[in-house]
């Protein structure tokens, strides 16, 4: 596509951008669908694997600690190594580490291959916001973070829909399978289309960093997934979760003084990168909680099959995926202030719906929550991504992109597990299906919750960041 010597030009030109960054997006849907497509499967492969419920949860537990640990890494290995070689080790390592899960008839080996697809989504999914800031113009933007967008809401969204079919047809085996020749697409779309896209400045590998960050991201994620079974207060999750800030605190202040930081946290002084960032975190928080409460209300509460399950929840992730693009393009067009408080506004009416049911509800009025969520989320989600990255240069937005990305997985191990206590609180003032629906309604509760703080934080938005030091 030509663009006129009027119009702005992309930060970094290359020959191929739109197959570039769709070899990305592939990479980061599987990821993204991964986490929430084993939600799904889990008693098959208890049964499978002869673990228990506390030892199966950590296919998804290990997978989302390698995921937050690697994110933080990826702006720093941009600055040593070229684009492509990055991108093409992070899709083969999922490609690995899916065939390992795929074969794999023990636990352990599962669990290895697991977190080795774990490298790729962490890797890939800062990658693909950052790069796509580079290769593209201003005037693009909002319609590409649409499609970004829509990869990091519909791939969740639609995980558990795609996951109980293929459930009914064969095993959790072919779930792993399937990834391998999506991800070799993007592979090839990769290996022909990337381009280097930051100039490398062969930054010394500071590994105390590294450890710190390891130690704290890996501290958080662990201690939140244990609480889910053996309460906030109990002592090793208590442990966890206090090495994990310590953690994060060294790793904070390392950063802060540091003359070449491995994660430059000083872009938290742009006031819309902050806004535009806890704004994305709270959303993710939203949609990852009720990606987990929903599928366990329908079956556990309402007596749903899981292939039934899967297909309830089909009309949100379509509506998911449209409204996506739709607030991508509308970005371009109006700016993020609007677009986030409307889309937080209808996201609470659709919680509120889901509240307001019970085991004798109709189908419907279930059905209507979660669209009119699965609207209100990915219309204040794409803007306020667009807003914070937008508002950096270039040189920042790589590190943005990963802290971004990084807390948006932090936010989402720790709004799961606080969404699974709830139904625990739940659960133990009443018994059997009043049980069930008390504990689920504690859990809407709380991505009401969520919600509405976001809703407050988008007051702060001031317009259409159109780049790092000019606002509309």
């Amino acid at each position: 596509m030509e663009l006129s010597q009027s119009m702005p030009k992309a930060r970094v030109q290359i020959a191929h951008p739109a197959l570039a960054i769709l070899g990305l997006m592939i990479g980061s849907f599987v990821g993204m669908f991964s986490e929430t497509a084993l939600n799904i499967a889990l008693p098959s492969l208890m049964g499978s694997l002869g673990v228990t419920q506390g030892t199966v949860q950590w296919l998804v537990t290990g997978y989302m600690l390698v995921i937050g640990i690697c994110m933080p890494l990826s702006s720093l290995l941009t600055r040593r190594f070229t684009t492509k070689p990055i991108v093409l080790f992070a899709l083969g390592a999922f490609m690995v580490g899916a065939i390992i899960s795929a074969v794999g008839t023990v636990f352990p080996v599962v669990l290895i291959g697991r977190m080795i697809q774990g490298i790729g989504t962490g890797l890939v999914l800062p990658l693909m916001f950052s790069v796509a800031m580079q290769i593209f113009p201003p005037y693009q933007l909002g319609t590409v973070m649409g499609m970004a967008a829509l990869v990091i809401m519909f791939a969740p969204a639609i995980g558990p829909t795609l996951t109980g079919l293929v459930l009914a047809v064969s095993t959790w085996h072919t779930i792993f399978w399937l990834f391998v020749p999506v991800l070799a697409i993007a592979f090839v779309l990769t290996a022909i289309a990337m381009e280097n896209i930051y100039p490398q400045t062969g930054q010394k590998i500071d590994w105390l960093s590294i450890l710190e960050s390891t130690v704290g991201f890996g501290g958080i994620v662990i201690g939140t997934s244990m609480a889910s079974d053996a309460g906030w207060l109990a002592l090793p999750v208590l442990f966890a979760l206090i090495v994990g800030i310590i953690g994060l605190v060294a790793y904070a202040l390392r950063q802060l003084h540091t003359e070449t930081p491995m994660l430059n946290l000083r872009v938290f002084n742009n006031r819309a990168f902050t806004t535009g960032t806890l704004l994305v975190m709270l959303d993710f928080g939203v949609i990852l909680a009720a990606m987990y409460l929903l599928p366990s209300y329908l079956q556990r509460t309402m007596g749903l099959p899981v292939a039934m399950t899967g297909l309830i929840m089909l009309p949100g992730g379509v509506v998911n995926a449209a409204v996506s693009a739709i607030a991508g393009r509308s970005y371009d067009r109006y700016g993020a202030k609007w677009l986030t408080r409307i889309g937080f506004i209808i996201a609470m009416v659709g919680v509120v719906l889901l509240l307001a049911t019970n085991a004798h509800s109709s189908l419907v009025q279930v059905i209507a929550g979660h669209v009119i969520l699965m609207i209100g989320a990915p219309l204040a989600m794409s803007p306020a991504q667009t807003y914070a990255l937008n508002s950096l240069s270039g040189a920042e937005s790589a590190d943005g992109s990963a802290i971004l990305n990084t807390l948006q997985q932090i936010v989402g191990a720790v709004a799961t597990a606080i969404a699974t206590s709830m139904v625990a609180v739940g659960t133990a003032q009443q018994s059997g299906v009043a049980g069930q629906t008390l504990g689920s309604h504690f859990g809407f509760a709380f991505v009401l919750i969520l919600a509405l703080v976001a809703f407050g934080i988008s007051w702060a938005v001031q317009g259409k960041v159109v780049s790092h030091d000019e606002q509309i």
